[in-house]
């Protein structure tokens, strides 16, 4: 069975632009790559028990560390991975919201690889506003056909 995951994508005009608020991966492994190592605030879940919305918004405090603002989602559709993952991402328009710091939950992965050492790293190191246009090259492969959603859905402003 493949794997579910479900995200929240914020969004607010600016100009004829629209911005979206995504994250920076976390982890030795992203540290360093600017472009294809950000993604739509989004986690895994069970279809069977969790409503996707509601795993999206809860996945969105797990990763900023905040709870997403009031509002209601617009449901963008889901995305395939080549992978097989599937990714269930919803809209929500938030032009007031800002966060000073992102406070992630954390993994833990050897690091050095190799060393037997155990380390924690957050999920995500930090998350800022861009515009759709400069999103595109740094979200992950798999999520840029959700620009294309989103610019479909609110006009492309």
């Amino acid at each position: 069975m493949p794997v579910t995951s479900a995200g929240l994508l914020l969004v607010r005009a600016a100009g004829h632009d629209l911005e979206v608020f995504i994250a920076h991966m976390g982890g030795p492994f992203w540290a360093r790559k600017p472009e294809a190592s950000w993604s739509v605030p989004k986690g895994e879940y069970d279809p069977g028990s969790e409503a996707p919305a509601a795993a999206a918004r809860r996945e969105f405090l797990e990763e900023i560390g905040t709870p997403a603002p009031e509002g209601a989602e617009v449901d963008l559709g889901e995305f395939r991975y080549s992978s097989g993952k599937r990714l269930r991402v919803f809209a929500l328009e938030a032009p007031g919201f800002e966060v000073d710091e992102v406070a992630s939950n954390t993994f833990e992965l050897e690091w050095p690889p190799r060393s037997g050492r155990m380390q924690a790293f957050p999920e995500v190191d930090r998350a800022e506003w861009v515009t759709s246009a400069a999103a595109r090259p740094l979200l992950v492969a798999g999520q840029r056909p959700v620009l294309d959603a989103v610019a479909e859905r609110f006009g492309g402003r």
